[in-house]
Parts: structure tokens; sequence; C-alpha cells
């Protein structure tokens, strides 16, 4: 499902057999297969959630406070990198240590409700910040934005479940690339693949396009998304 008003996205993610997306340290060899499948994609960069992103934004110092009264419009240090690490913050607790990991530009999605202390130090950072929303994300603005400011054309979804959940609540993925890991998990509580936080749910309905067994007895599948799950009114 192509769409010109935004990017592209692929959930790519690597669970085990049960769906579950913790517990597979011990699978080393689904990490390789992961960089490897990911690559061929040729994506313009990958999102994440806030805590699926902490290990890598690192652990700088935010002042607390700041003078400086800065307006809540989009800010953007590098629009011409070869690719990007986008988070979802809503409030802006990242304490981010540089503006790149590895050759990927970080930019991060706020609401308006991020204080001007964090605004002053993304910017002294030059990293690049974007708003979707005043209070809560708003997804499809996100993402419009990132296809607008930034170029942004096929994007990897590799979140936590409830990241997952809501791009696939909002209908935003457009294909799901999974890596079956050769293990079961079975723990009660572990975040799956997609966790909506709801009780109930209609579905969204996949199209298999690709089956394809990798070593290690990891199975590779690819769906396209057919429907929309079905909003309550």
């Amino acid at each position: 499902m192509a769409n010109a008003r935004r990017p592209y996205v692929i959930c790519h993610m690597g669970p085990t057999v049960d769906g579950r997306i913790t517990g597979i340290s011990a699978a080393k060899s689904l990490t390789a297969a992961y960089e490897r499948t990911a690559q061929t994609f040729d994506a313009d960069g990958w999102v994440i959630g806030r805590i699926s992103m902490e290990p890598y934004a690192g652990k700088a110092n935010v002042p607390r406070t700041s003078n400086q009264k800065i307006p809540r419009t989009d800010f953007v240090a590098n629009a011409n990198a070869m690719s990007y690490a986008i988070a979802i913050d809503p409030s802006g607790k990242l304490r981010w240590t540089t503006n790149a990991l590895d050759a990927d530009h970080v930019i991060t999605v706020l609401t308006q409700r991020v204080s001007n202390a964090y605004l002053a130090f993304l910017r002294a950072k030059q990293i690049s910040y974007l708003f979707a929303g005043k209070t809560r994300i708003d997804l499809k603005s996100a993402l419009g934005k990132l296809r607008t400011k930034v170029g942004i054309r096929r994007l990897l979804l590799e979140g936590g479940g409830r990241i997952n959940g809501s791009f696939l609540e909002e209908g935003l993925i457009d294909e799901l690339s999974i890596l079956i890991a050769p293990l079961a998990n079975g723990s009660n509580g572990t975040p799956t693949l997609f966790d909506t936080g709801r009780r109930t749910s209609h579905g969204t309905k996949l199209r298999l396009t690709a089956v394809k067994r990798l070593e290690n007895d990891i199975v590779w599948l690819r769906y396209r998304v057919q429907s929309l799950p079905h909003r309550r009114g």
C-alpha cells in the first residue's frame, strides 16, 4: 500500500515461535540473520519506542530548567543523512549522548508538552526533533513529517509490542517481516509482537508473500497487509 504522504512501513521483527519478542538473547544466530535481512529492504531509517531506544541513547545530563522560550516547531539538524534512527519519545526522556547511531542521524518524535530545557538540550546536541501531537503522539502526523521533512520513503518498524500494536491499530503497517527463532518462551506477561492493550480485536488480514528457511532453523516469513483493523466507533 504505497502512500505518497508517508513512508512505506515494514514491521521487521524476530520473535520466538510463540510470538514473544523478549527472552531470545540465546539465539545469537538470529541477530546476525535479522541484520542481514533488514539490509535487503534498503530502508531510509528505522523507528522504535523510548524504552527500546534507551540502551542506545546513553545517559547524558539533561538540564531541568531553561531561560529560553523555544517555539514548538520542528527542528531538522540534518535533512540529507543517508539514514535515520527515529525514537518515539512523547515527553522527552531520552538522555542522548550523540546525534548519530553509527551512521544514522537521530530524530526524536515529541509531543508539545516537552520542556523548553529538553528542546534546548536537543538543539545543543544537533539532534533533530519533530512534533506530532499536543499531549499524545499522533503516529500518522509523525509519519507524514518523516516523509516531507527528511524524505523518508521506506521505514523499518522495529519496536516493542506497544509501539508495533499502535502502528497496527492505526493501519500504518504495509508489510510484516518476521524471522521466527527456533525457541519457545511461554512466559506469562512476556511482551509479544503486537500488543494493543485491548482485550478484543477483530484483527488485521495479511497475505503471505514469501517463506524462506534460513540457517540455524530460522524461518523468514513476509506478509502484505490486506485490510485495516476495524476501529470502534
